[in-house]
C-alpha cells in the first residue's frame, strides 16, 4: 500500500464526520483527534519497528515490551487510582503475564526468539492484559462500593477480610473475563480475526493463518484469566487495615502512587 493510496482510505474518516455533523452528534472533534493520533502513532511504530527488526538486538526488544508496559500501566491506573499502591501492582501483573506467556512461547520452542515474533506477540498479550485489567477495576471498584454494608457485616460477624470480599472479587474477576471467552465462541462464525485476515491479504496460507491466530486465541485467554485474577488478590488486601476494618474511604481517595 503505497502513501496515496492510504490517503484514500481517509474517506472512511469523512463519512463518519459527515454523519456526526449533519446529525449534530457532537462527534467530530473526538473523531479527528483520535485519526490524527492514530496516523503519527502507528507510523512512528511502524519506523521503529522497522528498525528493530533489523537490529535483531535483545536490549531494543526489552526496551519495546517495557515501553509498552509502561503505557499500558499508566493507561490502566486511571481506572484504579482508588486502589492504594494500584500501580506497582498492575506493573507486576503485567510483567508476570509477559513473562508468563513468552516463558512457555520460547521455552517450548513454539515460536522463535526474534523482535519479529517477541513485540508483536507481547503487544497482544500487554495489551490484552491492560483491556482486562480496566475492566476489572471498573466492576471491582463497583461491587464493592455496591456491597459495602454486606462487606462489613460480614467482618462485624467474624469473617475475615478474603471471606467478606469473596463474593465481589470472583463476581469482578468472572465479569472481566466474559467478553474474552464470548468473543471466542464465534470466532471464524461471526468475524474474522484482524490478525488472521492480515495474514491472509499478505499472501499466507490461509490454514497456517489459522493455527497461528488459534495460538493468539489460547494465549489471551491465559492472559485474561491471569490478568483479572492476580490484579484481583493483589487488589483486595489493600482495602483493609491490619485489623481487618475495611476501609471504604480507599475507593474514595485519588491514589498518589
Amino acid at each position: 500500500m503505497s502513501y496515496l493510496t492510504l490517503a484514500i482510505t481517509l474517506i472512511f474518516v469523512v463519512i463518519p464526520l459527515v454523519l456526526s455533523k449533519t446529525l449534530k452528534l457532537g462527534l467530530e472533534k473526538d473523531t479527528l483527534i483520535a485519526t490524527v493520533r492514530s496516523i503519527i502513532q502507528l507510523l512512528a511504530v511502524g519506523y521503529v519497528l522497522q528498525f528493530v527488526f533489523d537490529a535483531e538486538q535483545l536490549i531494543y526488544i526489552f526496551l519495546m515490551v517495557l515501553l509498552m508496559i509502561a503505557a499500558a500501566t499508566q493507561n490502566a491506573r486511571k481506572k484504579g487510582a482508588s486502589i492504594k499502591g494500584i500501580t506497582w501492582k498492575l506493573i507486576v501483573t503485567f510483567v508476570f503475564v509477559e513473562v508468563l506467556t513468552q516463558g512457555i512461547l520460547l521455552g517450548l520452542g513454539i515460536t522463535p526468539a526474534t523482535a519479529q515474533y517477541i513485540i508483536p506477540i507481547s503487544g497482544m498479550v500487554v495489551g490484552n492484559s491492560m483491556v482486562l485489567s480496566i475492566l476489572f477495576l471498573n466492576r471491582f471498584t463497583s461491587e464493592m462500593t455496591t456491597h459495602q454494608d454486606q462487606t462489613e457485616l460480614i467482618l462485624t460477624l467474624g469473617g475475615t477480610p478474603k471471606q467478606a470480599i469473596r463474593t465481589q472479587l470472583l463476581n469482578s474477576i468472572k465479569a472481566s473475563t466474559i467478553p474474552t471467552i464470548e468473543s471466542q465462541k464465534t470466532i471464524g462464525l461471526v468475524q474474522l480475526p484482524g490478525m488472521m485476515s492480515g495474514q491472509i491479504i499478505a499472501g499466507a496460507d490461509p490454514v497456517q493463518a489459522v493455527m497461528f491466530q488459534l495460538l493468539i486465541l489460547f494465549l489471551l485467554l491465559t492472559t485474561a484469566v491471569v490478568t483479572s485474577i492476580m490484579l484481583g488478590y493483589l487488589s483486595y488486601p489493600t482495602l483493609f487495615n491490619e485489623r481487618m476494618q475495611f476501609l471504604s474511604d480507599h475507593l474514595e481517595e485519588d491514589d498518589e502512587d
